[in-house]
């Protein structure tokens, strides 16, 4: 739960990272840049695995590259469902702001590790 929780936080951060670079993408305030990245994590651990295996063969025709529209579709879901987080510049918006998310997931698995904040509690 914690490692969910810390994933969280950091495709928080990416959000955030995201609103700043981006044009295009609004996110009204700190509430909702919060539950974003809660959301963000529940979307892509459970709507993404069943999207990605529906649109299999369309992923492999076009060896690997639908996989960029699937994760930019995974952040304009969460746009669509969530009040506060605007995304005015369509797909360009979305799939930079994945990539932004991405990166800063990223970073903070490189930072504190696969297993999260646990692999620090068993020393």
């Amino acid at each position: 739960m914690t490692g969910f929780l810390l994933r969280a936080v950091l495709a928080a951060l990416g959000l955030w990272i995201a609103t700043r670079c981006v044009a295009g993408v609004r996110i009204d305030d700190p509430t909702t840049l919060v539950l974003a990245g809660l959301l963000l994590g529940v979307v892509n651990a459970i709507v993404r695995p069943i999207v990605f295996i529906l649109t299999l063969p369309i992923t492999v025709v076009t060896l690997g590259l639908f996989l960029l529209v699937l994760n930019a579709a995974m952040v304009a879901l969460v746009a669509w469902i969530l009040p506060g987080f605007h995304l005015y510049g369509g797909f360009r918006a979305a799939l930079f702001t994945w990539l932004i998310v991405w990166l800063t997931g990223l970073v903070g698995s490189m930072l504190i590790g696969q297993r999260g904040i646990e692999r620090y509690r068993q020393r």
